[in-house]
């Protein structure tokens, strides 16, 4: 760590008769306000943004271009129209904006979700992960996104953002297979715009193999609508 900057927080310092010296605080503030109950807005958007707004921080990943290149691993932080970059270090905390989730540095890399963090990178890691479901003609729909193995689901969320149209009386929420995994998530659910589902397993299923939410007709069939579902679960990290 060069002398002329704070150990943690890299913020530059005033040297012995240095001129301008309100160019050297500026710098330090606007590191230092960026910091502060860190978000990030991404970790995954490789070109910045063509209006850099103060203050909005980012993550560059690997692969970024223009003013980010080079730049990989480092927070991002927006700043009189350009970009200051701080490296993050070991047991940083941040809100990664674009997924929800809280993030901990592991001196490497961000780890999304981690609750705890092992000296040897094992952790407890809670994720959740949204999509909204198209419905179509016929007695059930599919999610594309899947719960991944080797999750803990605690359970899935959702809330019909398009009323349900079609013959169908109600719907169950879950995974294929026998009749009780069609409904593990909840069942006699609502078909109007507005309608909710908190289908919290008791006690949490671990998945081994990847599923896909199912949205099962009652009674009849889906003729359209839209339903935003939310999958909340646990997983293990391993250690190196």
């Amino acid at each position: 760590m060069p002398e002329n900057t704070t150990a943690n927080c890299d913020l530059p310092l005033l040297l012995p008769a240095q001129a301008q010296k309100h160019v050297t605080v500026n710098d330090a503030l606007m590191r230092l306000d960026g910091q502060l109950d860190l978000v990030l807005q991404s970790l995954t958007r490789t070109t910045p943004p063509e209006t850099v707004v103060d203050g909005l921080c980012w993550g560059v990943p690997q692969g970024a271009v223009n003013a980010w290149e080079g730049q990989s691993g480092k927070v991002a932080i927006g700043a009189n129209g350009g970009w200051i970059f701080v490296q993050p270090g070991y047991g940083r905390r941040t809100v990664i904006a674009d997924q929800g989730v809280a993030a901990i540095h592991d001196g490497a890399a961000w780890v999304p979700g981690a609750v705890t963090l092992g000296q040897h990178g094992s952790g407890m890691i809670a994720r959740q992960m949204s999509e909204d479901v198209t419905l179509g003609a016929g007695a059930w729909s599919e999610s594309s996104m899947m719960i991944p193995a080797g999750a803990l689901v605690i359970g899935v969320t959702g809330r019909v953002q398009q009323a349900i149209t079609g013959s169908a009386t109600s719907w169950t929420l879950g995974t294929a297979g026998t009749a009780d995994s069609l409904r593990q998530f909840g069942q006699g659910l609502g078909k109007a715009q507005g309608s909710w589902a908190r289908g919290l397993l008791s006690p949490p299923i671990v998945f081994w193999q990847p599923a896909a939410l199912r949205l099962t007709a009652t009674g009849g069939q889906f003729a359209g609508g839209r339903v935003r579902l939310v999958l909340h679960w646990w997983e293990l990290r391993l250690p190196d």
